[in-house]
């Protein structure tokens, strides 16, 4: 048994995984904790503990009045037990710094990414790795080359003060604050978050990565990532979430906005892992320009209630749109993943490929729009889901809404559900292998063509997770 964690552990750049090592928290003292709830002096509070300018005070304010004025959504997933009020919107650990050295990381702080492996991510794969701890980002790294090329990648709350001017242009234009309730919370309280500039022609070859690890108790966690991929440009981001166990709610309502240039390419990654504890209401949007393309691949697991439905602006001629998700609803899970893609000039193609698994009572839902305008002729759309139910007490929903107002285009959807096939796990079982590890081995199948799309590293990650959420799954 030692051997085998030993060989997972060299091919996972997250260290030996498992739940109690996610779940577990940390006896952090805070330096700054607001008081809970979302008001005026708490938004005041983040503006002045990163010393912005007054512009995004008042946007914090103008989003602040938003939000109070519109209602919480009541279609999708069911958030009458959350209490916004009892959430924690700001708490910056004690001792920390925008740290150069993972050494100067606070040794609490330090041993939780340890644990998860991030030191480790960055010497073997990445060419920038950035660590946040609830409201604060604790440390980033930037490989020289890269810096030399003109390269960004920085804090959110630095980026405002050392490039105030580019993240004016682009702040919140492609998630507007009246999006919905959570883009208008989101631009009153947001703190840390990841900002990335790729200069024209320059490719990016390495991915780049940044961890998001929740720790307070009934603790929010708002950061805002901004990636502007120039003309001509690559870049590949990859973004880790975990949250501990309290048994008691916390709130994940981040926001990600990506501007891709003309022939650009741009590929974001993410692996959500939140507690189930966790309403994981995450926005993400791209508007992508003439002939550029932007890829998502996600991963989402953990979470006591997930609505993400990541965004594709096809917004010029020859614009290209990838989604790729895969979703797992466990015990006391609702998970409503999907994607959105609106094709506004012609020759514009999407693809959304979408896997969800559902065991032991949870409902995994794929909800999805696909929008094509009067304009986008010839445009080409595939959308492909499959749910994969491990019990009959769980639940497999699509809810597709196709609106297509030009007529010379090419629209495709499937959508189908099934359960595990018992000559496939009754082949696996007579050839000695159990019947837990059999069903995760079809999992793992089922889910191959996506995980695939992920570095191997990550990859290995994805079904290391798989296989936890696997367990306990017969009988």
């Amino acid at each position: 048994m030692q051997n085998e964690r030993e060989e997972t552990e060299d091919i996972l750049p997250f260290g030996d995984i498992n739940r109690e090592t996610l779940d577990a928290r940390d006896d952090i003292t805070y330096a700054t904790l607001a008081v809970p709830g979302v008001s005026e002096q708490v938004v005041r509070q983040i503006s002045a503990s990163f010393s912005e300018p007054e512009w995004m005070l008042e946007l914090r304010l103008a989003s602040l009045a938003k939000y109070q004025s519109m209602p919480v959504p009541t279609w999708g997933a069911d958030l009458s037990a959350l209490d916004l009020e009892s959430i924690y919107y700001f708490a910056k650990p004690e001792g920390v710094s925008d740290a150069k050295t993972w050494d100067q990381v606070p040794e609490k702080i330090k041993n939780t990414f340890d644990r998860l492996g991030i030191p480790e991510a960055e010497r073997t794969i990445l060419a920038w790795v950035w660590a946040q701890y609830d409201s604060e980002v604790v440390y980033h790294s930037l490989k020289e080359e890269l810096q030399a090329l003109g390269v960004l990648f920085e804090d959110m709350s630095v980026a405002l003060k050392n490039h105030e001017a580019l993240v004016k242009k682009y702040f919140m234009k492609c998630v507007p604050m009246g999006d919905h309730k959570f883009a208008a919370l989101h631009g009153a309280v947001w703190s840390g978050g990841t900002f990335l500039y790729v200069p024209k022609w320059v490719k990016i070859q390495e991915p780049l990565q940044a961890y998001f690890r929740m720790n307070a108790r009934a603790g929010g966690q708002f950061e805002h990532t901004l990636i502007i991929i120039e003309d001509d440009a690559e870049a590949h981001y990859i973004e880790g979430c975990s949250a501990p166990k309290y048994g008691t709610a916390s709130l994940h309502a981040g926001c990600v906005e990506i501007f891709v240039g003309e022939n650009a390419y741009m590929r974001y990654s993410s692996v959500e892992n939140w507690s189930v504890d966790t309403y994981n209401l995450n926005t993400k949007r791209a508007i992508v320009e003439r002939g550029g393309n932007i890829e998502w691949v996600g991963g989402n697991l953990g979470s006591g209630v997930t609505m993400l439905y990541p965004c594709s602006v096809l917004k010029w001629a020859h614009a290209k749109a990838r989604h790729l998700g895969i979703s797992f609803a466990n015990e006391w899970q609702y998970t409503e993943t999907g994607a959105k893609v609106i094709h506004i000039w012609p020759h514009t193609t999407s693809e959304v490929v979408s896997k969800s698994l559902s065991k032991w009572g949870g409902s995994a839902v794929y909800r999805g729009l696909l929008s094509i305008k009067p304009s986008a002729h010839h445009a080409v759309a595939h959308i492909n889901c499959d749910g994969l139910l491990l019990d009959d007490i769980s639940a497999s929903v699509t809810i597709p809404d196709i609106i297509s107002q030009a007529d010379d285009v090419v629209v495709a959807h499937e959508a189908s559900v099934g359960k595990i096939n018992e000559d496939a796990l009754f082949y696996l079982m007579s050839h000695g292998i159990p019947e837990e590890e059999a069903r995760t081995m079809i999992v793992n199948g089922f889910l191959s063509p996506l995980v695939k799309e992920l570095p191997l590293e990550y990859a290995a990650e994805m079904n290391v997770l798989i296989s936890m959420e696997m367990e306990g799954s017969v009988g």
